[in-house]
């Protein structure tokens, strides 16, 4: 395969490295679009690059590990090249832009030695949408390794803009719970803007550099391995890779990377294309791995009613969940969530008869839990029961015995390899009881839902609930939402908890209902909480009901139609043979969508919208796919849906 780099590419690749190539490679994607090089310079150092449509889209970047007893950073010698093959992958998911997924790539393998005879192969693949890589420690050990650094970095063109979430600082905010993904977007930012934070950049980073638009972000944690991010610096457009510290692991628990031998890497993933290549690509779970759960008959994605999320802590009581037991069978969502506090407020028996009542009619319990141990301040309820493999047995038998269908497990400590480790041991063991699991005060999923399908959503967002406590983060809804389906929202479930249809307390709400109607749609996340009160539902148009009645949480196929982020978005989603289009306006002047809908066939559809007026008012039309333009207010949206 050596000799496939050509001549102007080599060049500009040795100029930008200053060295001289060694050796070196190039291999291409299914359909020739995409090439990627990976090369060993005179020093040793490697390198890769990668092209699309023979065009650079990175400046040469750098590869390489450094261990607590060996390194792989210079004076490397090739070794082997193992070969192209190809790649074919299909598999299925419970949550997330289709059901079914088919993957194909190139892969290559190349080891190289230190001198002291070591051996590391870099696996890379590349897709039509994007080159994912990963290290790989081939060699057996008795003794436990330690990756202590990764030089993995992105050297990206100094035209590029960057649209990138800052990462908080470890142990920092409310009890000291942070990190926990929860912060605002910096958007169009010029190249090399440093995080505010030392804790730099979290993924999915997205950036822009002539007609491409380019998302990095990582998967397949086994959970040896920390979640890594992106560094606070970076000098010349190059974002380096970075570990957590110790404050982002369990109380006493591993941070840094570390198993005995063979040992590899997640896979680090540049995805690469317009708008359209990206919000159309899988290759956050195609590059997780395969599902673990072989019995998936009870896995059942859907849509919950929930009422902390506008009636707080108070509404935790046996009389309130009942009513919202009965509010979710009106509007046949399979799902309540009883929040913080419930094995105090409630108690187990008091909810095991809640349970039986839920039962009768059609609806499944889920439950809140503290994941903590001593790693934050955190009070709230039940806490510390799910640290032990023999905690976490005793107490999802129970569940399973009173007929809870899942959990929400909340307050993580940050991306430290025993936290990815306990995020595996709690799928493992709620799967083994038949639960589903939502987690919050989070990382990335990182494609952890392909692995363990019963993890059908996690937060690691400036969710809702920010939105009810700080009027700062109300007026800015529309923009922060606009962000999320090109960022967060990307390749992994995201609990945001939207759609609220009236008043939010001490807050003045700045998005239409049209624009929050719109949101279960726009937004993917496999158990979809929606946080209107049944008070509020009453209020609404029986056609808002019947359209709430008939949203799905688990979708076929999705297409994207328009969008840029931060300032709108338009997406259409099948559930079956019902296509859901969904589109927001997130910018200060009225917004003249073009639309083509001829993919619904000659279908009649309804379509529901602001009615011009009132932002707490919409109205419903028909509508068919002969439809090609509407104009939505700031920070209006719209839904349709063809039968």
């Amino acid at each position: 395969m050596k000799g496939y780099l050509s001549l102007s590419a080599a060049v500009l690749m040795l100029v930008a490295a200053d060295a001289h190539a060694a050796w070196q490679t190039r291999f291409t994607s299914p359909d020739k679009q995409l090439s990627a090089s990976l090369s060993l310079d005179d020093q040793g150092r490697l390198w890769y690059q990668v092209f699309h449509n023979n065009q650079p889209v990175l400046k040469p970047s750098p590869l390489g590990l450094k261990l607590n007893n060996s390194q792989f950073t210079q004076s490397l010698s090739f070794k082997k090249e193992h070969g192209q093959e190809a790649v074919h992958e299909q598999y299925e998911l419970w949550t997330g832009k289709q059901r079914h997924v088919d993957y194909q790539a190139n892969d290559i393998k190349v080891s190289f030695s230190n001198p002291q005879g070591q051996t590391l192969t870099v696996e890379m693949r590349l897709s039509d949408d994007g080159l994912a890589y990963r290290y790989v420690l081939p060699e057996k050990s008795t003794d436990s390794r330690i990756v202590m650094e990764e030089l993995t970095g992105f050297h990206f063109f100094p035209e590029t803009k960057a649209w990138l979430q800052h990462k908080a600082e470890a142990k920092s905010g409310w009890e000291r719970t942070n990190p926990s993904y929860e912060e605002d977007y910096s958007q169009n930012i010029a190249l090399g803007t440093p995080s505010p934070t030392e804790n730099g950049w979290i993924y999915p980073a997205l950036y822009h550099y002539g007609d491409n638009w380019i998302a990095i972000t990582e998967a397949g944690n086994d959970g040896h391995y920390a979640g890594s991010n992106l560094a606070q610096q970076s000098p010349d457009g190059l974002y380096q890779l970075r570990f957590p510290s110790h404050e982002e692991g369990l109380s006493n628990g591993k941070w840094l990377p570390e198993a005995k031998l063979p040992l590899h890497s997640p896979w680090r993933i540049i995805t690469v294309g317009d708008l359209d290549t990206l919000m159309s690509s899988t290759l956050g779970t195609d590059l997780a791995d395969p599902a673990k759960i072989s019995d998936t008959a009870w896995i059942k994605p859907g849509i919950s009613a929930w009422s902390w999320g506008l009636l707080k802590d108070e509404s935790v009581t046996y009389p309130i969940q009942q009513q919202f037991i009965d509010y979710a069978a009106d509007m046949h969502w399979p799902f309540i969530l009883i929040d913080v506090n419930w094995d105090q407020n409630i108690g187990y028996d008091k909810m095991a008869e809640l349970v039986d009542y839920a039962n009768s009619k059609n609806v499944g319990l889920l439950l809140w839990y503290n994941s903590s141990g001593a790693w934050n301040g955190t009070q709230y309820t039940p806490k510390s029961q799910l640290l032990t493999h023999d905690d976490r047995q005793r107490e999802f038998a129970r569940l399973q015995k009173m007929g809870i269908k899942g959990i929400k497990v909340d307050f993580f400590p940050g991306d430290g390899s025993s936290v990815m480790q306990y995020y595996q041991d709690i799928l493992k063991d709620a799967a083994e009881h038949q639960l589903l699991v939502n987690f919050h005060g989070t990382t990335l999923p990182r494609g952890l839902q392909r692995t363990w399908p019963n993890l059908l959503t996690a937060e690691a967002v400036k969710g809702f609930e920010m939105i009810t406590f700080f009027q700062e983060v109300a007026d800015r809804e529309a923009t922060h939402v606009a962000m999320l389906p090109f960022t967060r929202n990307l390749f992994d479930p995201m609990d945001f908890t939207p759609m609220v249809l009236g008043d939010i307390p001490n807050i003045e709400r700045k998005t239409s209902n049209g624009f929050e109607l719109a949101l279960p749609v726009i937004m993917t996340s496999g158990i979809q909480h929606l946080v209107t009160t049944p008070e509020q539902m009453k209020a609404q148009p029986e056609f808002v009901k019947r359209y709430l009645r008939s949203v799905p949480a688990r979708w076929d196929e999705s297409r994207f139609l328009g969008g840029y982020p931060g300032k709108y978005a338009v997406i259409a989603r099948r559930a079956g043979k019902q296509w859901f289009i969904a589109g927001i306006n997130a910018e200060k002047e009225p917004k003249s969508l073009a639309l083509d809908l001829s993919f619904v066939g000659n279908g009649q559809g309804l379509l529901i919208q602001d009615d011009g007026e009132s932002t707490r008012t919409v109205v419903q039309s028909n509508v068919d796919s002969s439809l090609s333009q509407l104009t939505l207010k700031p920070s209006a949206g719209f839904v349709m849906v063809f039968n």
